[in-house]
């Protein structure tokens, strides 16, 4: 089936290095060290991988294939399964609801966080970081935020650039970007590691992430676990499946998800390596919070030996994993405003983005002049978050869940056998496919449906 824009990939390569780009984020290599350490280390990382291989993995997989099959934008494309399967062409909807508005409202906070990055790799590079004691890192953190004036630059210039990457096309924007980013990323990962290996407490950080203390483990730290993993893949907002329209039939499907997925734990893992090291060296709180990258970590950086070099390739690492994975964000909302108004890329770039700015803005300005905004405040889940704080909840608590959920039950119900299995294992049936049927059906909507209800119990 020919895409309906007539794009492909250039090579297999680029299809992977544009969805590693996409999968690794923030979630990798900010909350994953985070919620580590906020959930018991070791316990946490087991039934991390776990819920990777055994839960994310296989809704990814069922995201490219759906985005293959339907050649298209995530609502045009999953019209087009549904109607090749005997089904209604309504279930576009979920492909606006997940890919056109979920993937915007992902732009909304992660556009912001991405400003931070900017940010911080300048304050690094500029020798700022350096000599701060705790209050005064928590201050600069608190006065990057404080008022407009002071976060709007770094936010609207890692904005502007996401949209000016997607503006220019999957050939001259999206592969460009990610073929220079991912190899610079990895390398300064395995930099970093190698730097928390000899100044820091590198014994002290591998029993911490790889001696499991299963007294830890909870029906919280499970559900935490499975959350994190689909979180850091990024499935559940069509990102994949916008990709994924792209790729060519003779490429291999859960092999290139396979792939991705073991780049994505990889990433996330080495930054665990790249992270814990300093903080047992500096006697700082593994579960510190989301502060523990903005606030805990440039102290580390100021009192250690090379900490000015090293802070500021972290906070670029950081920086590179925000960018690839907005410009992946920005695709679902962008091909679909293209195949269904019939708009060129850069219009349609230009339109996804100054919604996904708009949006920005709100959540920017809600450490400030909007401070005191509670988005539906009547209702009391809502009623202490921030607009900020709303759109992260939004995103990474219902909507990439719930999109799990209904990409798992179109994937394995909706479409019919013999199209999944063409896709996957050209047309034949073997274990590996008769499992992957079983949990997209069964599996995968059951535990993402608790990791939703132990949201809404929180």
């Amino acid at each position: 089936m020919t895409t309906a824009s007539g794009l492909h990939w250039t090579s297999r390569r680029a299809f992977l290095m544009a969805s590693v780009g996409c999968a690794v984020g923030l979630g990798n290599i900010w909350l994953f060290p985070y919620q580590a350490g906020a959930n018991g280390g070791g316990a946490f990382v087991l039934i991390y991988l776990a819920a990777i291989f055994g839960l994310a993995l296989p809704v990814l997989l069922a995201e490219i294939m759906l985005g293959r099959r339907g050649a298209a934008a995530p609502p045009a494309g999953l019209a087009a399964v549904a109607r090749e399967s005997g089904h209604s062409e309504q279930w576009r909807w979920m492909g606006i609801l997940l890919g056109a508005l979920g993937a915007l409202f992902a732009l909304a906070f992660y556009c912001v966080v991405g400003g931070w990055t900017l940010a911080y790799a300048f304050k690094a590079a500029s020798g700022q970081l350096q000599q701060l004691d705790g209050a005064q890192s928590a201050h600069m953190f608190e006065q990057l935020s404080a008022t407009a004036g002071s976060i709007l630059p770094s936010f609207i210039a890692f904005t502007l650039l996401t949209v000016y990457i997607s503006s220019r096309g999957l050939h001259a924007g999206i592969e460009k970007a990610v073929k220079l980013m991912m190899p610079a990323l990895f390398t300064m990962l395995a930099a970093m590691v190698i730097y928390s290996a000899f100044v820091g407490d590198f014994a002290a950080a591998v029993q911490f992430l790889f001696r499991p203390d299963f007294s830890k483990i909870t029906s919280h730290v499970v559900l935490a676990a499975f959350g994190t993993a689909f979180f850091s893949v990024s499935v559940g907002i069509t990102n994949m499946m916008a990709y994924g329209s792209y790729i060519e039939k003779q490429t291999n499907l859960p092999e290139s998800a396979t792939l991705i997925v073991i780049a994505d734990t990889t990433v996330a893992l080495f930054a665990g390596l790249a992270i814990f090291p300093i903080v047992f060296m500096a006697g700082i709180e593994p579960a510190g919070g989301g502060g523990l990258a903005f606030i805990s970590l440039p102290v580390a950086f100021g009192q250690i030996p090379g900490g000015l070099l090293f802070g500021t390739i972290f906070f670029v690492l950081l920086f590179f994993a925000a960018l690839t994975s907005s410009i992946g964000m920005m695709e679902p909302p962008v091909s679909w405003l293209r195949d269904s108004f019939g708009l060129s890329r850069r219009k349609a770039a230009l339109i996804a983005g100054g919604t996904a700015f708009v949006l920005s803005l709100l959540a920017a300005l809600s450490f400030n002049v909007l401070a005191d905004i509670r988005i539906l405040g009547n209702f009391a889940v809502f009623a202490d978050k921030t607009v900020f704080e709303f759109f992260v909840y939004l995103v990474t608590q219902v909507l990439m869940p719930a999109g799990g959920i209904l990409v798992a039950i179109f994937a394995g119900w909706i479409v019919k056998r013999q199209f999944s299995a063409d896709e996957l294992y050209g047309g034949r049936e073997p274990m590996m496919y008769k499992a992957w049927l079983f949990i997209v059906r069964f599996v995968a909507p059951i535990l993402l449906a608790m990791v939703l209800y132990d949201v809404a119990t929180q």
